[in-house]
């Protein structure tokens, strides 16, 4: 195997079999080879987006599958199905995106042992790639094969090792195995042992396809938010987070609803006892867990980010733009837009995304 600093090497100015997914960003005027530029207080600041989207298409194929299968409905048509490096640039420069720490959304935990690890070593190689080839703009989340645990220990040590990657991605359970299952203790024991971030980015449930039918897109507008919820809630109170309390987390969406009713979850047990475990014996209230976890800061309004700095606190918040999807293409402006100071903006945009991944400002 060959080591880190071979791999970065062979790398160095190679990008690819990379491309990037999604649409081009409306309502942004954007003058060519120019960049937005953040300034606070006279201080020019690198924004770090946590939470932006990309595929690699030959690691989809491996798979007998087009690789726009794997793609979002809110993606429209061909030409905005990928998007090529230079869009993916020009698109950061209008928003005024500095970094992105890229991550592809799991797609494989149905796959055979073999196929899986074909198509993550894939993965974590290619996105090394272009990491390594332009580390000014991105690094990467690694993906894992947990449905295989021992594999999937294997692929983060090789993947912060040998890639240089800065976290890992996963969904928001299994193949409906939650992740505080004692099957992927050994891979949460290896990340806490690395000081490794996972980025939980959720999916929906197959198992509520019929009640989200209809108009609004409810797989997806509820769905991945409930997807989020329900799998820090097991983390929680399954005590998978006493168990590994180095372990660090950064969820998607603000968290999905948790941080919006987090309270009503200190009561459950003592409403309900009959329904909780009386064998775990949490050391700590559950809204207290998430002031110990991360999360981007892609919710709708100032008010939204406001409630949710006061329930995790202002320093676990990170921008997240969720590109290239069209949910979010003003993330700098709805920090900058917020009821924060110049400080705690400055930590959102930039230094607790940079300490977390280990990015130079």
């Amino acid at each position: 195997m060959s080591t880190r600093r071979e791999f970065i090497q062979k790398a160095a100015g190679a990008a690819a079999g990379v491309v990037f997914t999604g649409c081009n960003v409306p309502g942004i005027a954007h003058a060519q080879g120019t960049r937005k530029q953040t300034i606070i207080n006279g201080r020019r600041i690198k924004t770090i987006d946590i939470h932006a989207h990309c595929a690699i298409p030959e690691a989809v194929a491996l798979t007998g599958r087009d690789p726009k299968s794997i793609l979002s409905p809110s993606t429209r048509g061909s030409d905005e199905t990928f998007i090529v490096f230079e869009q993916r640039l020009r698109a950061m420069d209008a928003q005024g995106i500095d970094m992105e720490a890229l991550s592809i959304n799991p797609f494989w935990y149905g796959m055979e042992r073999d196929l899986v690890a074909k198509v993550v070593q894939m993965q974590n190689e290619k996105l090394a790639e272009l990491c390594a080839a332009h580390p000014d703009r991105f690094v990467a989340f690694a993906s894992l094969a947990l449905q295989y645990p021992d594999l999937a220990v294997a692929q983060l040590e090789t993947a912060m090792k040998k890639y240089n990657m800065r976290g890992i991605a996963i969904g928001g359970h299994v193949a409906g195995v939650e992740f505080s299952n004692a099957k992927f203790h050994p891979v949460w024991a290896k990340a806490e042992e690395l000081g490794v971030l996972l980025f939980i980015h959720p999916a929906t449930q197959p198992e509520l396809a019929n009640r989200y039918k209809g108009n609004g897109w409810l797989s997806n507008a509820i769905g991945n938010p409930l997807d989020t919820t329900i799998a820090l809630s097991h983390l929680i109170f399954e005590g998978t987070l006493d168990k590994f309390p180095g372990l660090k987390i950064c969820s998607a969406h603000g968290g999905g609803f948790l941080p919006s009713y987090a309270a009503r979850s200190d009561y459950s047990c003592m409403v309900s006892p009959a329904n909780c475990d009386a064998n775990i014996k949490l050391k700590k209230k559950p809204t207290e867990y998430l002031r110990d976890m991360y999360f981007d800061t892609l919710v709708f309004t100032p008010e939204a980010l406001r409630h949710l700095a006061a329930e995790v606190g202002v320093d676990k918040l990170m921008l997240g733009t969720d590109y290239p999807y069209r949910w979010q293409d003003k993330g700098v402006e709805h920090i900058m837009a917020s009821p924060f100071s110049d400080e705690e903006r400055i930590a959102m945009l930039s230094t607790t995304a940079a300490k977390l991944l280990g990015i130079k400002l």
